[in-house]
């Protein structure tokens, strides 16, 4: 089973509560996860050669929560080749907004800029659609989890 860590980017709890009940499926199957709500690049280096999935919303300007915005500048200005990062993205956005998801797809393009690999597909998870979001989640990580 694969050694996860989860990396939580919130503004209202939202991404916080899907990953807490992300993390439940995924260690139901036998992974070892860890969530990190305030994640470091340091915690981030710990899982470079095993898996990360990140769970993000977006600001309502199509931006990164603040929670995880220091890590996504760290690790756009202080890594580089990740050729061994296996990820995952699950998006929150609001398809009423312009930027839907674009925190989601900010980390995802960054990532495959720098060599990672895309596990399975992202997903977006729509707020107007979804109000509980952790339900379509859920789904999609019990599906994620199989292909690690």
């Amino acid at each position: 089973m694969a050694q996860i860590g989860i990396f939580v980017g919130t503004v209202y709890g939202n991404a916080l509560l899907t990953a807490e009940e992300v993390e439940s499926v995924l260690t139901e199957q036998g992974h070892q996860v860890t969530l990190f709500e305030d994640g470091n690049l340091e915690q981030w280096q710990v899982y470079a050669e095993r898996v990360i999935l990140i769970i993000t919303s977006t600001t309502g300007q199509g931006g990164l929560p603040g929670n995880i915005l220091p890590l996504f500048q760290q690790v756009k200005d202080k890594l580089g080749h990740q050729s061994a990062l296996r990820y995952g993205v699950i998006a929150l956005g609001d398809s009423s907004y312009d930027t839907f998801c674009g925190a989601g797809h900010a980390f995802d393009v960054l990532l495959q800029e720098q060599g990672a690999t895309l596990v399975g597909d992202l997903l977006e998870i729509d707020a107007m659609k979804y109000p509980k979001p952790e339900i379509p989640a859920c789904r999609w990580a019990a599906q994620w989890g199989v292909l690690l």
